[in-house]
């Protein structure tokens, strides 16, 4: 049998999150019969941590199955996926789409569902955080916040979420970090810190432009406090993707990582917040999530 007949085979689940991103997905299934050439079983989230539950069961079912989302979406699929031999697809419907940039995934969904068609599987790694699971990027400080002001939101997008940042940036005050990097210790005070396995937050905002999620370890990224009038600075960084040439900005990598505060906090995992302790342990899982990509992602492994 041919890779090209082999991979049309494949019995493939779309879970869609009807709501992610503030965008409507009524259109999906239509979309998925006229363009997507395997066999198809489409299924719509009713609730939080429903897609986790469906992906879970299916492993054993289907040899692909699609997360219609963003990357909160990406992050309840994947986790049930992870360490299976089951294939993880995205057709990228959230506000930010970090993962899915990334691993160069179109964002249009019709050219999404085709490159299920014919994109390539990687073998990435993961990481968790207090042990549960994160794909793209976790974060304390700042940008932590600011995913806990936007999840309260009516509205989602990145309009709303550059407007909650700008809200909230001269009312946030930096913090002291105890962190540890693979036995190292290191105290710093930071506005925010980012543990990146890809490089990009999303939207194209890239803190560690030279991050791999392929070379089993994390980006710490440690943005110490800057004059708010440095602020627009550090975005045009992100975007040209040259943070990691900021003096603001440092980066160290790891594979194991203790991060100790003085108080309770939220923690980001893809964007999704929680409030945590005073302690967060986080560890990359090398190589454990089969990925299919776009065609402009030049895999290592």
């Amino acid at each position: 049998m041919t890779a090209k007949n082999k991979l049309l085979k494949r019995k493939t689940l779309f879970i869609i999150n009807p709501i992610s991103g503030g965008k409507k997905k009524d259109g999906v299934p239509e979309l998925v019969d006229a363009h997507f050439k395997g066999d198809a079983t489409i299924v719509f989230t009713t609730g939080v941590s429903h897609a986790n539950r469906i992906a879970a069961e299916a492993i054993n079912n289907y040899d692909m199955v699609v997360a219609v989302g963003g990357d909160g979406t990406v992050n309840e699929i994947a986790s049930s996926l992870v360490g299976s031999k089951t294939i993880l697809g995205v057709v990228p419907c959230g506000s930010g789409n970090g993962l899915s940039r990334f691993l160069q995934i179109p964002m249009n969904i019709e050219d999404a569902i085709k490159n299920l068609n014919v994109g390539d599987v990687a073998v990435i790694d993961s990481a968790q955080a207090n042990g549960k699971p994160f794909f793209n990027m976790a974060g304390m400080g700042f940008d932590a916040h600011i995913s806990e002001v936007f999840s309260h939101g009516k509205t989602r997008g990145f309009i709303t979420y550059i407007k909650s940042s700008l809200q909230e940036i001269f009312k946030y005050k930096p913090q002291s970090y105890h962190i540890e990097i693979d036995g190292k210790s290191y105290e710093r005070r930071a506005f925010m810190l980012s543990f990146a396995n890809s490089s990009q937050y999303g939207n194209n905002a890239h803190i560690s432009p030279q991050a791999s999620v392929q070379d089993g370890l994390l980006d710490v990224c440690i943005i110490k406090p800057f004059p708010f009038y440095r602020f627009i600075e550090l975005g045009i960084r992100m975007f040209n993707k040259t943070a990691n040439k900021s003096g603001f900005v440092e980066i160290i990598r790891g594979k194991h990582i203790i991060v100790k505060r003085k108080t309770d906090g939220p923690l980001h995992l893809d964007g999704e917040p929680e409030i945590t302790g005073t302690e967060v342990k986080i560890d990359i899982l090398p190589q454990s999530l089969n990925i299919l990509v776009g065609s402009g992602f030049n895999s290592i492994a």
